[in-house]
């Protein structure tokens, strides 16, 4: 397997140099140079296999031949031991008349959809720094689950040091606390006086100041990091052929801000999974449901919103879509993405705006519409859902094109990580699992910064480790 950049001036990698690269160097993001297949008798053979075994087979194209099988399959096992669930990421029944179900990803150690594919990253991250006696100055931005996630799947782990920005006043206190009480001499927080975009901008500025990011070896574990989506299309196979056999269609509908969360959905109908619909559901930050009805790509002012994770206004993997529907020509998208960031807006050209429609659909809710869903599904079933779920869940049932093919709804995070949130649309705060109760009264440890590249890069600079061993 090899990966190019979706900005054509990076050569073919191997998977651990995309890995350890994180985004590629001329500012593009790795996708493979072509899709592994998935055939249908592959796929029934995954329909009565426990996750880790479909994990393992699902993404063994994608790494080989760097890693021996059974250390693969070792590697993927350790991933998920810390998981409360053992399915890792279970279906549950949210209306069995209407045929919807639930897709439980927060079953992990920060109770979010990030650990499913962060915990993997972690082990990855050390496999291979053993191994090339190296280390790494990890930077990363997040609206709030990335970066605990991140921080649980590398905290005291020899050769890396993580550095995550994130909003200062923009994620729920859980997932500040959540990042900030960990106290682990590798792990570095910046609160960042600004939106997530503007956290996001500094981390790819870094990334594109070559002698700043050989000087400190950086790497990423945000979704621009091919392997979060590798590990992602896991659950879209695990979920359909559950439903499915590994023949039947099956719909999803996926909450997203920054689209690698849909795009892994994307990458895992390309290999063959039988998945009839996409239905890419935004909040009020609803630039890609804009886009898709209009064809025009426009960044908007961030609004601050009940479902933080999705505060997103430049959804950093909808480039390696775009790279697929121009193509595959990196001079072109180069350009394209060029002018989207110097102009805040673009057109996207007929034909992709067409190719587009045709692989997904797409609507928004606000943060009314969300409260109305977490009180209707709780009235109608009991469940508590967290916002990102509703969102998920509001717009997946309005634009559901076959009452007869399975929607699966992603549920995204624990209900008890936005407590204001279900209170508000429930008169009462969700049962809080243990792995939160337990982070009250731990002192809280980060640095605010204005969003200044200069000071971040300085922040970093007197705090990082060398790039060797």
């Amino acid at each position: 397997m090899r990966y190019e950049s979706t900005r054509g001036q990076a050569g073919n990698r191997s998977f651990s140099d995309v890995l350890l690269d994180g985004m590629a160097s001329d500012g593009g993001l790795y996708v493979p140079v072509e899709l592994p297949l998935l055939s249908e008798a592959t796929l029934r053979g995954f329909a009565d296999k426990p996750f880790v075994e479909v994990a393992t087979g699902v993404m063994w194209p994608f790494v080989a031949p760097e890693f021996e099988p059974d250390e693969f399959a070792e590697l993927v096992a350790h991933s998920y031991e810390g998981f409360d669930h053992p399915d890792v990421a279970p279906l549950r029944v949210l209306d069995p008349g209407r045929g919807e179900w639930l897709l439980e990803l927060f079953w992990g150690p920060t109770l979010a959809f990030k650990d499913v594919a962060l915990q993997l990253l972690g082990n990855l991250f050390e496999r291979e720094l053993v191994k090339r006696s190296r280390a790494v100055t990890i930077i990363g931005a997040t609206s709030g689950d990335t970066g605990s996630a991140a921080i649980e799947a590398v905290r005291g782990r020899e050769g890396i040091q993580l550095f995550m920005l994130h909003p200062r006043g923009r994620v729920s206190e859980i997932q500040r606390l959540q990042m900030t009480t960990a106290d682990d001499s590798n792990i570095h927080n910046v609160a960042i006086e600004g939106t997530f975009d503007d956290c996001q901008d500094l981390v790819k500025a870094m990334f594109a100041d070559n002698g700043f990011r050989e000087r400190h070896a950086l790497s990423a574990v945000n979704s621009i990091n091919w392997a979060r989506v590798m590990a992602q299309t896991v659950y879209y196979v695990t979920a359909a052929v559950r439903l499915g056999g590994g023949s039947s269609q099956v719909a999803f509908s996926v909450p997203t801000g920054n689209f690698g969360n849909i795009y892994a959905g994307h990458v895992a109908r390309e290999m063959g999974v039988p998945i009839s619909q996409l239905i890419l559901a935004t909040n009020v930050n609803d630039i890609l449901s804009r886009a898709f009805d209009t064809g025009s790509l426009q960044i908007e002012a961030v609004t601050h919103s009940t479902s933080p994770a999705m505060d997103i206004q430049v959804s950093s993997n909808f480039e390696r879509l775009l790279f697929e529907l121009y193509g595959r020509d990196g001079t072109m998208l180069a350009a394209l993405m060029d002018r989207f960031r110097l102009l805040g807006h673009v057109e996207l050209t007929e034909p992709v705006l067409e190719a587009f429609q045709e692989l997904f659909d797409a609507d928004s809710l606000d943060d009314d519409g969300t409260r109305r869903v977490i009180r209707s599904v709780y009235e109608q079933s009991g469940i508590v859902v967290d916002p990102h779920t509703a969102v998920g869940l509001g717009v997946g049932r309005s634009l559901r094109a076959d009452p007869d093919v399975p929607l699966v709804m992603l549920a995204c995070a624990h209900p008890a990580k936005f407590p204001e949130t279900v209170e508000a649309a429930l008169g009462e705060r969700p049962i809080e699992p243990t792995r939160i109760s337990a982070l009250a009264g731990l002192p809280e440890r980060f640095e605010t910064l204005p969003n200044d590249l200069e000071a971040v890069k300085a922040f970093i600079h007197e705090r990082a480790a060398s790039s060797e061993l």
